[in-house]
């Protein structure tokens, strides 16, 4: 059900996605009018959340049935804390086929009556609304003159970040997304030489109910999309191998390829951004994994000439790993919800050659008969299907592998790759059913295809 705008972009974004989404080989394949239907569909499910949380619960900590559990009682206490009504029922669902992962159904669109009193915040802050956070401080641009912690408002994200911080009103685009109870008086937000923080509206009826996960069960359930876990099980790491993930922050994929090792091997994470480093090694600490280690390196030069060096960390001899994990900085295109996208169209371009340089790397750290996987959150030709035909032109000591699991659909036509090829390949797109897919379809048949953008290529290296 669409409920917001399609997602705002600028006019020569979305000339380039059309040209993406209609090109020769899917008209051919689909013809003109369902090619013409899935850009739209993607325009608006772009701007909506999926029907449901994911959530990646640590197995090597606990059997999956007792996190269940513990989630179910933890979220019933947050949700009696918040309801009025007596019996309070929270539906978490295993996956059938990837043994770590719980499914949580998400309830929207509901029918929330708007307020007169009203609170603008910015366009990432609305997303995490949207997707059951409350509305932090930080977030907040505009609120009523007189606003007091306790005040009833209604919550509105500014879609094209043109609301000006401080201002008492705002009128230009944007979208409901829920009403909450202010936590701070308006001047706590804007009139101190101090940053405020904390929670600036706690949302008691938003518009998408799904659970708060702030402070639940943070070593056992760890929040994730559904095709970012896939990526760590398609990866395949085993005891005792040494895996490198190129691109590391926020960590997530790191402790998951840990977890799958059981804690046993090596997974070395780099990222080049400083201040995202002690979140990778927090996250590690919190999951109770020492396999892992962090290093603030940039990936593209992570090979080393001197294949005798002694020191441990970056840069690495050729065929240092038995695994890599490339998934890649992009465009960011099939994040979900986002209501806004500012970008230009240079900007959008500017991913291919820095992905091309660290596939270079990749290539050239993944030892004979290791497993490369490549990965996006991006919707575009030129950062997925086209970099696969580039990667096998480029290095003939790569050929695609099968995926397991495999439950997205397959490439995307549009840049050469055989049907064969096609089948290997693992896109997330949520265009091609959403809106179609009944509320009676089981939960975990529309968890697997209402998912956010995403790419998966796996490769083996000969």
């Amino acid at each position: 059900m669409s409920t917001f705008p399609r997602i705002s972009l600028r006019p020569e974004v979305t000339d380039y996605l059309k040209n993406v989404f209609l090109n020769k080989e899917v008209l051919a394949a689909v013809g003109h009018q369902e090619a013409e239907s899935r850009f739209q569909r993607l325009l608006t499910c772009l701007s909506h959340p999926p029907s449901y949380t994911c959530v990646r619960a640590s197995t090597h900590l606990a059997p999956l049935e007792e996190i269940r559990q513990k989630l179910g009682e933890e979220l019933k206490k947050q949700q009696m804390c918040t309801s009025t009504e007596k019996e309070v029922s929270v539906q978490i669902l295993p996956h059938p086929r990837i043994p770590d992962v719980l499914l949580l159904p998400v309830d929207g669109p509901r029918p929330v009556e708007q307020l007169s009193s009203e609170v603008v915040v910015g366009a990432q802050c609305g997303s995490a609304v949207l997707r059951g956070a409350n509305v932090f401080v930080p977030g907040i641009l505009a609120s009523p003159k007189f606003m007091k912690a306790g005040d009833v408002v209604s919550v509105f994200s500014d879609l094209e970040g043109r609301c000006t911080r401080g201002a008492t009103s705002f009128q230009g685009m944007r979208g409901f997304v829920g009403n909450g109870v202010a936590q701070i008086d308006r001047s706590g937000i804007f009139c101190t030489d101090v940053a405020a923080k904390g929670v600036g509206v706690r949302m008691v009826e938003p518009l998408y109910q799904s659970p708060s996960f702030d402070g639940v069960l943070p070593n056992l359930a760890f929040l994730q999309n559904l095709p970012s876990v896939v990526v760590g099980h398609v990866l395949g790491p085993l005891p005792g191998e040494r895996i490198l993930d190129m691109c590391a922050a926020p960590g997530g994929k790191t402790c998951h390829i840990a977890a799958l090792m059981r804690d046993q091997g090596e997974v070395v994470a780099l990222e080049k951004i400083k201040n995202k480093i002690d979140r990778i090694r927090q996250n590690a600490k919190m999951l109770q994994l020492n396999s892992v280690k962090v290093y603030c390196f940039n990936s593209t030069k992570a090979v080393s000439s001197d294949s005798a060096q002694e020191h441990e960390g970056p840069p690495f001899p050729a065929e240092s790993f038995d695994r890599v994990l490339l998934d890649a900085p992009c465009s960011g295109l099939g994040q979900r919800p986002s209501m806004s996208c500012t970008w230009s169209l240079k900007e959008l371009c500017s991913y291919q050659p820095l992905q091309r340089k660290l596939f270079h790397a990749a290539v050239q750290l993944l030892k004979k008969g290791g497993v490369l996987v490549y990965s996006t959150c991006t919707v575009t030709l030129a950062e997925n299907e086209e970099q696969v035909a580039w990667a096998l032109e480029t290095f003939p000591c790569l050929t695609l592998q099968p995926q397991e699991p495999h439950i997205g659909s397959e490439g995307m036509l549009g840049a050469g790759l055989s049907p064969e090829q096609l089948h290997l390949l693992q896109r997330f797109s949520p265009e091609l059913t959403w809106d179609q897919t009944g509320a009676a379809a089981p939960l975990p048949y529309r968890a697997d295809r209402d998912t956010i953008g995403f790419f998966i290529a796996k490769f083996l290296k000969k």
